[in-house]
């Protein structure tokens, strides 16, 4: 499926449903005058905040391209901001539904604060969230809520082939990993942790809580018989972490998690790009991706939002962002803007959507209303004077567990600082 195509689908279905009224198709009462609200979450404060600007664009970019309208009903957007603590995001997302009045949250960005609107999900009715780009496992895997959806794959889905990859093909026997102590470090590190370690690999893990400024205690007790250096941090933490270590003449060569390797982290300057040349990562994105819908994508972006803040190219953040806009519109054409019902019926299309992300990969929602879709291997390459990060290898389809047989992944018990997936072959 072309994107174009997909964008055009969009457009005319929101044209369609208009027509439709006059050939004697029955519509909601209220489709052709009442706004469809939208509430926007993310992160505008804190670590991340530059990762929740580009969602922001991303999503603010697709509803320009859709003339603000889907199902036949113009789209109103109410945006908020949280500081990727759990608490915060709490407080927000009450403030939409209940003084704002939207219909749906888009949102958050942050691994605790989806298990938190998640949970917050529960006690509404007649409302959906729609998740943004949080990637704690938990939030759907366990204990997952009717109304909350999630388009993007989560943080252990995003390490698929990475733990395999350093240990069988770049034969190394032992790691040292540097992690933020929060649920999505967590995820990222039980799914490289699953691969590495029943490959016969051995890990160090070295915590370090969301906000630190000074890793100068972590960055000393590296092992000096590490082989490689696994870090799963960003945004700004990322970013203080990699300038210390390099400024201390740390020279181990890499392994990024996903929000390592990636435009907020990439675009910056600073003594820790020299390091980061060459390191291997995994994730749902990469900068430069031989696909026609990506190259695409891109160019749009860059278009809107080179002049005004935007990055050389998408965030990891603004790319899932943009997916769950993305959703979110295809539903909405495909009941025809009708919310009636308690949702039940943009729910039930929400669930059953089939279609193809801005990489191209195909995407569908597993029985938990979790995004099943491709997770690309990418190395960070110069390309024109610029960092970037390059595909160079591809897992179709990578479901929640890995492959593993749900009942047994369940078995190995959550993600957590102390349940680190680092399990030998037996």
């Amino acid at each position: 499926m072309d994107f174009r195509m997909d964008r055009r689908k969009l457009l005319l279905g929101a044209l369609g449903a208009g027509a439709a009224a006059t050939t004697g198709l029955r519509m909601p009462a209220y489709a052709q005058n009442a706004p469809i609200r939208i509430g926007w979450l993310a992160t505008l404060e804190g670590p991340f905040a530059t990762g929740g600007q580009d969602g922001f664009r991303c999503m603010q970019m697709l509803l320009e391209e859709n003339n603000n309208q889907a199902g036949g009903r113009r789209i109103e957007v109410v945006r908020e901001s949280s500081n990727a603590q759990a608490d915060v995001a709490l407080a927000r997302a009450r403030k939409l539904i209940e003084q704002d009045n939207v219909d749906m949250i888009l949102g958050p960005l942050s691994g605790a604060e989806g298990i938190a609107l998640r949970d917050y999900s529960r006690t509404l009715t007649g409302k959906t969230i729609i998740n943004g780009s949080s990637g704690a496992s938990d939030t759907t895997l366990r204990n997952p809520s009717p109304n909350f959806f999630r388009f993007n794959t989560d943080g252990t889905q995003w390490m698929a082939g990475l733990g395999n990859y350093v240990r069988r093909t770049l034969n190394v026997q032992e790691v040292a990993v540097v992690a933020g102590d929060y649920a999505f470090p967590y995820a990222q590190v039980f799914g490289f942790s699953l691969e590495f370690c029943r490959a016969g690999g051995r890990a160090t893990y070295l915590w370090s809580p969301l906000g630190t400024t000074d890793y100068s205690s972590i960055i000393a007790r590296i092992p000096r018989s590490a082989g490689a250096l696994v870090v799963i941090h960003g945004g700004s933490d990322g970013l203080a972490f990699m300038t210390q270590y390099a400024q201390a003449g740390g020279n181990l060569p890499l392994i990024g998690g996903s929000i390592m390797a990636d435009q907020s982290m990439l675009s910056a300057r600073g003594p820790h790009r020299r390091l980061m040349v060459g390191m291997v990562s995994a994730g749902p994105i990469a900068d430069v991706h031989d696909d026609p819908m990506w190259n695409d994508f891109v160019a749009r972006y860059r278009r809107r939002w080179s002049n005004q803040g935007g990055f050389a190219s998408p965030s990891i953040h603004g790319f899932n962002f943009y997916t769950a806009q993305q959703a979110a519109l295809l539903a909405l054409n495909e009941v025809r803007g009708d919310l009636s019902g308690n949702q039940a019926a943009f729910q039930r299309a929400l669930s059953g959507l089939r279609f193809k992300n801005a990489m191209g990969a195909d995407v569908h929602l597993d029985h938990n209303r979790q995004a099943v879709s491709d997770i690309f291997l990418n190395r960070i390459e110069e390309r024109g004077g610029q960092a970037a990060t390059v595909t160079f290898a591809r897992a179709a389809q990578v479901n929640q567990t890995l492959g593993v047989p749900e009942a047994q992944f369940l078995a190995l018990g959550a993600p957590s600082r102390d349940n680190t997936g680092c399990i030998a072959t037996s």
